[in-house]
Formats: C-alpha cells, structure tokens, sequence
C-alpha cells in the first residue's frame, strides 16, 4: 500500500512539474523532453524485457499448478471447475460491458488525443490476418524464433501444449520441469520486483513527459480511465453477488450479512490472503462445514481471483480502445485464455508487481501496446480497492457452492465406518 501511494506521489508531481514548466516556457519543456523521458522509457524497457519468460513461466506453473489442484482429490477437483468457470464467465462480461460503457462515456476528444500522444503507441494500423493466415501462424515451427521476434500466439499455443505434457510425465521428472520453470517465474519477479523498486523515478519522468506533451488533459484522461476501470470492478462484485444469489442459492441479505468483517478487512488490507480468517468466518456463518472450507478456502486464495480476468481484460482492453486497435474475436479469446492463465498462476504479491506481471502478457497476446502500463500502474490504487472486494466475494460463494456439492461420507455419530 505503501509503495503504491509513493508511485502515484511520484506521477502526480511529475504531471504537476510538466504542467508548471509548459506554463512558464514551452521552449523549456520541449528543450527538457529528451532527457527526461529517456529515463522513464529505459525504466519501461527494463520491465518490458521479462515478459517472455514471464508468459512462458507463468503459463506452465498455472496449468501444472492447477492440474495437481484438481489431482487432490473430489472437493478439490470441483472448486478448481468453480474457479475456472467463474474467472470465464467474468472475462466474458468485461468483453461485453465495458465497450458499452466505453461507448455510453466516451472520453473527450482533446482528453483522448493528449493521453494518446502522452503514452506513446502504436503510429499506423495494421491490417488484421485473414483466418487462414491467423490459423496457420497459431503453430510455430520455431518457439525459440517465435519468442525471440515476440511472436506471442504460436509461443503461448506451443508453451501451453508443452505445460499438459508435463502433467502426463513421471512424477519426478513432472516435479523437475514444475520446480524448474517456478524458479524462471520467481526469478523474473525478482527482477521486475528491482525493476519496481525504481518505479517512482520511471513514473516521474512517464508522467512529467506525459504532462509536456498533453497539459492539464492527461489528468482528465487518467481520470477516465480509474472511472472505467472502476466501473468494471463494481460489476465484476454484482456478478459474483448474483451468482451467490441465483447459482450458490444463498438469499441475497444473508450473503451480504455474512460478508460484512469480511468486507472491513478487504478494505483496510486490499489483500485477499489477509482476509482469510474474515472468509473462513463468513463461510461458518453461511452453513459451510468448516472440515470443507478449510480445503477450499486457502486453494481460492492460492488459485482463484475472481476479479483477475475481468478487470486485466478491462485494462488491456481500454488502452486498444484508446489507441484506435480493432480487437477481432479470436485476438480476444486468446487475451480471454491468457488472462485465465494468468489469474491462476498469479501469488499473492503487492499490486504493483502483480499488475505487470498479470497484464503485461494479455496486452503482448493481444497486441495492444505495453507501454501504457508503466504509467497506469500509478493509478492502480483505486481501482485495486474493487478486485479485493470483488475477490473476497468469489472466494466465498464458491466455497460455499463447492462444497455444497459434495456429500459428506462420514458415518454418523457412534455408528462404525
């Protein structure tokens, strides 16, 4: 929480500074431009430069991770359906509301213009494959070429055909790649976690930048954006009350009754694993055996983050919009897909970090632009305050509806097994 208050510090002053000087002298601005956006773009090339292991790490450790979840036994082989069902359904309704918000609550137009030119993009369009050609390029004959020229479909269809076959290996040799590929993606967030460590200065000067190219705009930009984001946050938390409503079958009030500590955690901490002991409370209070809860509860903390698909969907999503990049179905089933992938592998990291880490894959699969996100991280605190409760909430129902669904075997009381 912390580092990401000093973050948005940082970008605030630099837009403050940006402003001040383009007021005081345009010549000023322009002639400090250079120098200062050059360190905001080295620190956005440094986090850019683990993506492809990220994606390639992250993709197996989520698949190998979630196949022995579902290996573990009945209760827990249904609430990795759950998650899986629930994270799908949720990436759905981003794809489906938030074009419709975009289109109801359009940015204006000097807004949008001054964010585009701040952020930097993609300058031309380019056309769309044809199906065959999308089809055909799915398959790499080459993965290492395909991740050395960023190709990120055929890398992503390739790493994940590779991840179930080391779920149909030997156990020891599952267990070497499984630990091999988790040190990669630990590693990597080590790096992004350095890389991080000098976000405040990288944000400065992307935001300092930003403000010399845009003025006072860029805030009304930003602004859209948090709106957005936000708006996308408040219905992924409906969808998941109305799936405890109408799919887990608990009334409406009782849920939210149930909920409430719950929520005062989720809110203070923004930390789903913080609020593990509120769940396990909630989930009493809502008739689930708590033998049940104590399985499923901590593997959706580990597995499950309802709000993960739909709000990083939501992001990527939002900067091809701004930028003018048609997104055709299958370029967002694929974003759809990583972003499944991406929720799954996720660890309970601050914000910061999991926001890249979580994001920067989706927007390289769907190829939208990963600069944005260097700046946009900045303002990830607001929108964070929805993913947790938007978490929590999933976390409980599915709980309750997974284990709603098993039949307890135990013999009764005094009767012999």
């Amino acid at each position: 929480m912390k580092s990401a208050w000093i973050i948005l510090s940082a970008l605030v002053v630099g837009m403050l500074l940006g402003i001040g000087v383009e007021m005081v002298s345009v010549d000023w601005g322009t002639a400090s431009l250079p120098y200062i956006e050059t360190v905001g773009i080295l620190w956005l090339n440094a986090l850019k430069m683990t993506i492809i292991p990220l994606i390639v790490a992250l993709l197996i450790t989520g698949i190998t991770a979630t196949a022995d979840a579902a290996r573990a036994g009945k209760l827990a082989g249904r609430a990795v359906a759950i998650f899986i069902g629930a994270n799908i359904l949720a990436g759905l309704m981003t794809l489906l509301v938030l074009p419709m918000l975009l289109s109801a609550f359009p940015m204006s137009a000097a807004a949008a213009e001054g964010l585009r030119h701040g952020l930097g993009g993609p300058t031309e369009t380019v056309p769309s494959p044809s199906f065959a050609d999308f089809i055909l390029g799915l398959i790499p004959t080459n993965p290492i070429s395909a991740a050395a020229n960023t190709s990120i479909l055929p890398l992503i269809v390739f790493t994940t055909i590779f991840a179930f076959a080391i779920g149909r290996i030997g156990t020891a040799e599952r267990a070497t790649l499984s630990g091999f590929f988790k040190a990669l993606g630990d590693a990597m967030l080590v790096v992004i976690g350095w890389v991080l460590a000098l976000a405040p200065i990288g944000v400065f000067a992307l935001g300092y930048a930003l403000a010399v190219k845009a003025g006072v705009a860029a805030f009304g930009g930003l602004l859209h954006y948090v709106l957005m984001l936000s708006a996308i946050g408040v219905c992924t938390i409906i969808l998941g009350l109305l799936l405890a409503t109408f799919v887990v079958g608990v009334p409406l009030p009782r849920f939210v009754r149930a909920m409430v500590p719950t929520f005062a955690v989720a809110l203070s901490t923004q930390s789903s694993l913080a609020s593990l002991p509120a769940m396990l409370r909630a989930s009493a209070d809502l008739g689930v055996d708590p033998k049940k809860a104590d399985i499923v509860l901590p593997l959706a903390v580990a597995l499950f983050r309802f709000t993960s698909p739909a709000m990083n969907l939501a992001v990527v999503v939002y900067v091809a919009w701004l930028f003018n990049i048609e997104l055709t179905p299958w370029e967002m089933a694929i974003g759809l897909a990583v972003a499944l992938a991406a929720a799954l592998s996720s660890v309970s990291l601050p914000g910061s970090i999991s926001f890249v880490t979580s994001i920067a894959p989706i927007a390289v699969s769907m190829g939208v632009p990963v600069a944005p996100l260097g700046l946009l991280v900045a303002v990830e605190t607001f929108p964070d305050i929805f993913r947790t409760l938007g978490n929590v909430v999933g976390d409980v129902a599915a709980t309750k509806y997974a284990a709603d669904g098993i039949e307890d075997n135990a013999p009764p009381a005094g009767e012999t097994p």
